[in-house]
């Protein structure tokens, strides 16, 4: 009897155990489909508003060339209708809007005059932009690629080979950097060398979240991006703008990971502030490995686009900090190159004390450490 309990009590056993491998066969198959649902919305939804935004961006230069048409024919003109629009639309929109952008806007429609026709007949409403937007196939990303391009021919064929291999920015980007067009021209086997580049490496995967993170995205969008790489690095940062903020009346502070856009190239200041007492800008990196000179020749580029395009008249040069925090090492370095030596000694003199920063950014490491290892954030090492 006992051996015929055990029997049936196993017979009853392998129905739930059935029962739970399929659901988890169900579960999977459900987890998948709406991970490729949500990829595929995300997709959908930044080719939309790219296709918009691209299409903004040549009526924009539309308008620009037929303001300087009605007036004076000199470049100098055209040059400050375009310095008075980055003002006046930037007091408007605030970022997006600055003299580069223009004058690549302006650049757009010059070299694409027969897109986006439509606009120029109809009045600018959100459904004209969505049935122009289909005259711009690729991402406004990949237009100010090919404006570097200038050869047409050259231009036309990255343009067509974008569209045919469904090329991300960055494969882009690459084939124009490793001169594709070039190689196929002079190669034997052009269909070989057409076919070969049609195949993307894996550093030219673009995510979805990455494409509606775009900062030609954001900026149409007037969004702010303050993702940081890590929990770690964007505490620090936080904690490091309330430390200088509580050294004094000195740090007046002005923005965290402030963007700004060199060539077709997007970077990002950790801290921004300006010194009272000094009249200058003070531009803070946070590092989490060791310092190396590829930082200080980073600060070194931040500090002349600061000079050109953030300073006020009658404001020293700007200067920056490097914070590079690594376990058990903490290093604080000033960025002073191209200042006068009188300048840099009163500058080193005036801002905190390096000792006192690599001190306090340490201690700070270990305490964020523990609370994010506590969270569950972080390994515990």
């Amino acid at each position: 009897m006992p051996q015929e309990s055990n029997e049936i009590e196993s017979s009853n056993s392998q129905p739930d155990q059935l029962e739970l491998i399929g659901f988890a066969s169900s579960y999977t198959t459900t987890l998948s489909g709406l991970v490729e649902l949500m990829e595929a919305s995300r997709r959908a939804a930044a080719r939309s508003v790219n296709a918009i935004m691209t299409a903004t961006y040549w009526e924009i230069g539309r308008r620009i060339v037929e303001l300087e048409q009605r007036g004076e024919t000199r470049a100098e003109y055209g040059k400050q209708i375009i310095e008075r629009l980055a003002k006046d639309l930037s007091d408007r929109f605030g970022r997006g809007f600055q003299k580069s952008n223009l004058f690549q806007m302006r650049a757009f429609y010059l070299t694409y005059p027969e897109k986006g026709q439509a606009l120029t007949m109809q009045s600018a409403s959100p459904e004209i932009f969505q049935t122009v937007s289909g005259e711009f196939p690729l991402p406004w990303s990949h237009y100010v690629k090919l404006l570097t391009i200038k050869s047409p021919d050259a231009r036309a064929f990255y343009e067509t080979e974008s569209l045919k291999g469904g090329w991300s920015v960055r494969q882009l980007s690459r084939q124009i950097n490793t001169q594709y067009y070039e190689r196929t021209l002079l190669s034997r086997n052009k269909a070989a060398m057409l076919e070969k580049g049609f195949q993307p490496r894996s550093e030219d995967a673009v995510m979805p979240e990455e494409e509606l993170k775009d900062p030609f995205v954001l900026e149409f969008l007037d969004l702010k991006d303050e993702y940081s790489e890590n929990d770690l690095e964007e505490a620090l940062i936080r904690h490091i703008e309330s430390f200088l903020l509580e050294l004094g009346g000195d740090f007046a502070f002005v923005g965290r990971q402030r963007r700004l856009r060199i060539g077709d190239q997007w970077f990002r200041v950790d801290l921004l502030f300006f010194h009272r007492r000094l009249r200058c800008l003070v531009i803070i990196d946070l590092k989490l490995g060791e310092f190396t000179y590829a930082d200080a020749g980073q600060m070194h580029m931040y500090l002349n686009y600061a000079r050109e395009n953030w300073i006020y008249p009658g404001e020293n040069p700007p200067v920056g900090l490097i914070l590079c925090n690594k376990k058990n090492e903490a290093v604080a370095h000033y960025a002073l190159e191209g200042l006068s030596n009188i300048l840099a000694a009163e500058y080193q003199t005036t801002l905190p004390d390096e000792e006192l920063l690599t001190t306090e950014l340490e201690r700070t490491r270990r305490v964020l450490e523990n609370q994010l290892v506590g969270k569950g954030k972080l390994p515990e090492s």
